[in-house]
């Protein structure tokens, strides 16, 4: 099989094209697959490591706003169909699989003007821009969750897969649970809260749980806290500020960032943290309970979309970005964490929107488009 996988920007975008990209050459050893990308996105970095190569072209995001750099973005984007369409006049693939994003623009049309058969995901609840321009004119759109394709009005090429994730379920004794708390750096039979903010942290989630830590709320919990590269040094210092060391503190580790996530995330009991999809199709393989704070700048406010899908199961809260501080944390983690059969009741009703063998699903699509 020869396959293009359009994906740029950001890692919601690439690592499901990745993902889709591994299964096919497990299934298909001598498949050639290429990405299509831009020179400025994290594609750069994450697929050369993935062993993938990568073609990139000059496509842009265009604001819903009337600029010079604008109108620029544009033209550079408007002039990359004809890359793209160079492009894979050259290779000749039997598929263009678009993750979304505005990469799947330039990429789209020239592959429709060739006649070669385009696959389209969509990991958000609320679909994307790319998504819905192309939704009558892709062979295929696959879908993240039952609210993304119920929003695909007039669409009659849709279907659920699920969205494809590195990290799944672990079955844990009490005793492997135990290991991972010490290699942590947390002990004892309190709750564990995990707490991240994406890969960069969040600044408000990061704001409300230096509050609780400061002062001392969270005598009923544990908190595992990514607190981001970028922000850890900042959270140090306003520790040091106040006599508390960052790395002595009792029911609490800050870390900048984990890297053993599908451990921690098996372990812990609650999960604070931002609403992309991949975090959500996450939390409901490993079936924990959540709260959510939907980042606010989301194109489309999707973050907040894909928060209501767990929400709806009973499976999360959600606090709005705009009403987060550490009292209306600290009191609907407190609702959550002291009631064991919450805790339970919640983490099961998580599971109910996971998906199993998505990337097996995912194929076979694929292959009958083909």
């Amino acid at each position: 099989m020869k396959v293009v996988v359009a994906a740029a920007g950001t890692g919601g975008h690439i690592n499901p094209g990745i993902a889709i990209a591994n299964k096919i050459k497990e299934k298909e050893p001598k498949s050639e697959i290429i990405f299509v990308g831009t020179n400025r996105g994290l594609e750069n970095d994450l697929v050369p490591r993935a062993g993938y190569s990568l073609k990139t072209i000059d496509a842009h995001g265009i604001e819903r706003k009337l600029t010079i750099q604008n109108l620029k973005n544009l033209y550079a984007t408007f002039k990359s169909i004809g890359e793209a369409q160079r492009f894979l006049d050259s290779f000749r693939p039997d598929v263009v699989i678009g993750m979304g994003g505005y990469i799947c623009v330039p990429t789209v049309i020239a592959a429709k003007k060739m006649g070669i058969p385009v696959v389209l995901h969509e990991s958000n609840a609320f679909p994307g821009i790319a998504v819905k321009l192309f939704k009558k004119k892709a062979n295929k759109i696959l879908v993240g969750f039952q609210d993304a394709k119920d929003r695909l009005e007039g669409a009659n090429n849709v279907v659920v897969t699920g969205n494809p994730v590195k990290i799944k379920k672990l079955n844990l004794s009490e005793e492997e649970k135990k290991k991972i708390k010490t290699q942590i750096g947390i002990k004892g039979n309190k709750p564990v809260v995990l707490v991240f903010g994406g890969s960069q942290g969040a600044q408000s989630i990061n704001r409300s749980f230096l509050e609780i830590i400061v002062n001392k709320k969270n005598k009923d919990y544990q908190i595992v806290w990514a607190a981001g590269p970028g922000q850890y040094d900042e959270i140090k210092t306003k520790l040091d500020e106040v006599n508390m060391n960052i790395n002595n503190i009792e029911n609490v580790k800050i870390v900048p960032y984990i890297y053993n996530m599908e451990e921690v995330m098996n372990t812990c009991d609650l999960v604070v943290c931002r609403s992309g999809a991949m975090t959500i199709t996450e939390i409901s393989i490993v079936g924990k309970p959540a709260i959510f704070i939907p980042y606010p700048y989301a194109t489309e406010n999707h973050q907040e979309y894909n928060a209501r899908v767990l929400e709806k199961v009973g499976a999360a809260k959600i606090i709005l970005d705009k009403d987060l501080n550490s009292e209306s944390l600290e009191k609907t983690i407190e609702e959550i964490v002291r009631n064991p059969n919450t805790l339970k009741q919640m983490g099961g009703n998580a599971t109910k929107v996971a998906m199993p063998n998505v990337e097996e699903k995912i194929y076979e699509e694929i292959r009958k488009v083909i």
